[in-house]
């Protein structure tokens, strides 16, 4: 008897002591990550800069539907010295949200059903743009025999997440095709890791924000059953969206940053060469992914994804609220006027593009 309770108690001191260096071990990590990452222990407030003012920090990830992010910052950087925002780069759109809530990112590009969803669930949360128009696709095999719709049955069909309108996408094509979402598999998977799922043949389909689509069409083993431009013209992935909180304190600067991406995405679609210098710049500086696939995205064809149009059309988001509901992803307790706040939409006809050439040999500025 003596000698079990020895044994417990000897026990009972390991759990202890792994619980508490878990703890610290834990601790140590998110230290880390705060300081190296996150920038926790500056000294500087979290959103200044160096001439003074508010400078917000902006979550983006590297695909085309958030280009004008880092398109901005190149050129504003390039041309006045400092960029008007610090672009935060995330691996998926998990880590973004969460940057948001946060705090972290008072301003971020993110899915417009998932910004939608959060404004039901009470998320301070206003979207104040687009990000684009088009520039998603559904890409197969080309081995697997898929050429329409309705080929998909039984089939599995790889989407960013839950909240994606790759995923309303894919809904509203099932139904035009007489099918429904149970005639398929849904799966969730990062973007990045779409083109390797699919070489695999472990997926598919898959669609999301390029240009992880045209890597498969690059390397040779993708087909594209379809561009989102040819069955749902304007079709809108991503937005940019503000907390109600820095619309309410830094009114100035939130209109400052919409007019850069609407000034970046006149420029983007002025001319072809601008799209190419962008694809450079922003391949090397930005989204550390080979230049050839902004470059295949931004131009083959010319139209596949668009950065002009950018205003908030309700009827859009009336059509995403009326998909989300049937999806089973959008409660629809929240109204366009509950999500949105166009007042920072600049007219369109007087936005005027960046004037910025290319400069060549691009210098790096991350």
């Amino acid at each position: 008897m003596i000698t079990q309770m020895v044994s417990y108690r000897q026990e009972m001191k390991l759990v202890a002591s792994t619980l508490v260096w878990g703890t610290l071990w834990l601790a140590l990590i998110t230290g880390l990550h705060g300081h190296l990452n996150l920038k926790w222990f500056e000294n500087k407030p979290p959103h200044s800069r160096a001439g003074g003012g508010e400078r917000f920090r902006i979550g983006y990830l590297p695909v085309t539907c958030h280009l004008t992010c880092p398109v901005t910052d190149f050129i504003t950087t390039q041309t006045q010295g400092a960029g008007i925002f610090e672009p935060v780069r995330f691996g998926g759109f998990p880590e973004l949200k969460e940057a948001y809530l946060s705090g972290y990112t008072p301003a971020t590009f993110i899915l417009a059903p998932m910004a939608m969803a959060l404004r039901e669930q009470g998320v301070p949360i206003k979207i104040v743009y687009l990000g684009h128009r088009d520039g998603s696709a559904v890409m197969v095999h080309k081995d697997s025999g898929i050429s329409r719709m309705e080929d998909l049955r039984g089939k599995r069909i790889a989407v960013p997440n839950r909240y994606s309108n790759q995923r309303l996408l894919v809904f509203r094509a099932l139904k035009k095709a007489g099918m429904t979402i149970a005639d398929v598999e849904m799966v969730e998977m990062p973007p990045p890791d779409m083109p390797a799922a699919l070489y695999a043949k472990a997926v598919d389909a898959i669609s999301s924000g390029e240009p992880f689509m045209a890597q498969t069409e690059l390397d040779g083993y993708g087909k594209v059953l379809w561009l989102t431009k040819d069955v749902w013209p304007n079709f809108i992935s991503c937005v940019l969206a503000v907390d109600e909180r820095a619309i309410r304190d830094h009114r100035e600067q939130v209109q400052q940053l919409v007019d850069g991406i609407a000034r970046s995405g006149k420029w983007l679609d002025e001319t072809m060469d601008h799209r190419m210098d962008a694809a450079q710049f922003v391949a090397k500086n930005y989204y550390n992914q080979n230049p050839r696939l902004l470059t295949h995205v931004l131009s083959k064809p010319p139209d596949r994804v668009k950065y002009t149009n950018l205003a908030l059309r309700k009827g859009d988001f009336e059509e995403i609220e009326a998909l989300g509901r049937e999806a089973g992803i959008l409660k629809g307790s929240a109204r366009f006027e509950d999500y949105t706040d166009a007042s920072f939409v600049p007219d369109d006809s007087a936005v005027i593009p960046y004037e910025f050439e290319g400069l060549g040999t691009v210098p790096a500025v991350r």
